[in-house]
């Protein structure tokens, strides 16, 4: 299924902000750096296109589908960002780019980037 980067980069920061606890907008705009109003107008999409719902208290869920792209868009993020740390990046310049890299990347060449990289650090 395709979505926008933008739609994948709130769904990750859903599913990231999760680990920790219950999530709200409040959570994503201030994770993502995003006024409250940019952060309702994309969880209404969200919610219309069937990835996100949100109770009554505003708690924000991912659906099946959701959760499908973000845990495809998070991995991707933390194999990347590990990888380029592991090649002598700073962590907050890994990070980054690993999120210019993460969406664009095929299934294909993420596969065989995450064969290579495993084998390059051991993890196989």
């Amino acid at each position: 299924m395709n979505i926008h980067e933008s739609a994948e980069n709130y769904l990750e920061a859903i599913l990231a902000l999760g680990e920790k606890g219950p999530v709200r907008s409040i959570d994503v705009a201030q994770h993502l750096g995003f006024s409250k109003p940019s952060v309702s107008r994309a969880m209404s999409l969200l919610r219309e296109g069937g990835f996100v719902v949100m109770d009554a208290g505003g708690f924000l869920t991912l659906t099946n589908g959701g959760l499908e792209i973000a845990v495809r868009i998070y991995e991707r993020h933390l194999l990347l960002t590990r990888w380029l740390i592991h090649l002598g990046v700073p962590e907050d310049v890994a990070a980054r780019d690993a999120c210019l890299v993460e969406h664009d990347l095929s299934v294909e060449s993420f596969d065989a980037l995450r064969a290579h990289i495993n084998r390059d650090m051991g993890i196989e």
